[in-house]
């Protein structure tokens, strides 16, 4: 019976993606946007946690890499309850921490070694983020090892952290010039 339910949701997502999603949609927000407002979201947090709730449910489908054991709201429920912890894990961490600019100083900068001047912006990035952006561009690590290494339950979390990293390296240097560091 799973596996014709499978087949089924597929085919009906393959053939009339649109209205499959809608009726989706209609019976299974609701309760996202209930349990992320009762936890201290808002309605465009609700949104943004069920919209990436449908695409993981979405791909999998269509990749046959989904086995329902429940229904699809319930599925989509526990997805979005999900995401929605992750995010205020993620919030109160962020709350704690000082601005990204406060931690970045401006390092003396030797124009004999572009990579090292490069790299003390790195360790200004903490830990995790020093560690993720070695890793993949110094040691050419794929994403799956890094997200391992890590702890993330999934490699989409190892890269959307890489890219957040990726940011907060480029908000540092983005004063600098090219020839700054290189020279």
């Amino acid at each position: 019976m799973v596996s014709t339910q499978r087949v089924s949701m597929k085919t009906a997502l393959l053939t009339d993606r649109e209205r499959t999603l809608e009726r989706i949609y209609a019976k299974a927000y609701p309760l996202v946007r209930h349990y992320v407002r009762e936890h201290g979201g808002t309605d465009d947090d609700a949104k943004d946690v069920f919209q990436e709730a449908l695409i993981t449910f979405y791909e999998k489908a269509v990749f046959d890499q989904l086995t329902l054991t429940s229904s699809v709201s319930t599925y989509l429920m526990g997805i979005g309850k999900n995401l929605w912890r992750q995010e205020l894990a993620k919030r109160s961490l962020q709350a704690s921490l000082p601005e990204t600019e406060e931690l970045v100083e401006e390092p003396d900068v030797d124009p004999d070694q572009p990579t090292v001047a490069l790299m003390t912006f790195v360790e200004q990035l903490g830990e995790t983020c020093q560690s993720i952006l070695v890793s993949f561009y110094y040691f050419g690590q794929r994403l799956e090892q890094i997200a391992t290494q890590h702890g993330y339950r999934s490699v989409r979390s190892a890269t959307v952290q890489k890219f957040k990293c990726l940011e907060r390296l480029r908000k540092a240097v983005s004063h600098l010039s090219i020839e700054q560091l290189k020279s």
